[in-house]
């Protein structure tokens, strides 16, 4: 089976290029594609006009559309990956699956949320982010609840970068995208995927492994 795993940016990219041959074993081929965001659904279930901005929800009808045709006769699956950040995540899920129904031929897709932020997959695993990070801040760590909505990049800033988020927000966006990116290169190759205490990676590694187990023992 191939897997086409579409995420909102760079630091998702890293950590998972590193994390799905880890998950998904040999026998599949996987592809992760970056966007510079993740945007809104539009509201007329139509993509935006400017694909060139590369905005992981407003080009996602279209993607999905194009996926359905392109793959009607071949083994593959679209994961998106995506932060839930404040919204609802009932509500969100059925937005991203009535997008979904919407298409005339929908690809087979699973939607993997982040609650409430990719970085909650690093601070599921202290063990890895331990190793990659020595000096983090032990009382930062323990007071952090797993999948909380809490500000969680920064939680992970507080702990491991020198000055906490704080000093990283006042460098500008683009050096908290650079840090993002450095943690997620860091901390993955520590990472043990079936010792996470994120419900929401637990759930994207069960997705993934029962796609890939399915299609060894069909």
């Amino acid at each position: 089976m191939h897997f086409e795993i579409l995420v909102e940016d760079q630091s998702g990219k890293a950590a998972l290029d590193i994390l799905i041959p880890k998950i998904i074993g040999d026998g599949h081929t996987f592809k992760v594609i970056a966007y510079k965001g993740i945007g809104r659904i539009p509201k007329n279930m139509k993509s935006s006009t400017d694909a060139s901005k590369r905005i992981l929800l407003e080009n996602l009808p279209k993607s999905l559309a194009g996926y359905g045709r392109q793959w009607q006769n071949y083994p593959a699956v679209v994961i998106v990956v995506c932060d839930l950040d404040d919204k609802c995540l009932k509500s969100f899920r059925q937005e991203l699956l009535a997008l979904l129904q919407a298409c005339n031929s929908p690809p087979e897709t699973r939607f993997c949320i982040a609650v409430e932020e990719g970085e909650a997959w690093f601070l599921g695993d202290r063990t890895a982010l331990k190793t990659a990070y020595p000096k983090a801040k032990e009382a930062v760590l323990k007071s952090y609840t797993h999948d909380a909505i809490c500000g969680t990049w920064e939680k992970l800033a507080d702990a491991v970068y020198p000055g906490g988020s704080k000093a990283l927000k006042e460098k500008g966006w683009q050096a908290v995208g650079a840090a993002k990116s450095q943690w997620a290169k860091e901390i993955s190759p520590h990472m043990d995927i079936n010792n996470n205490a994120s419900p929401s990676f637990n759930y994207l590694l069960g997705k993934l492994k029962e796609l890939a187990d399915s299609q060894i023992n069909t």
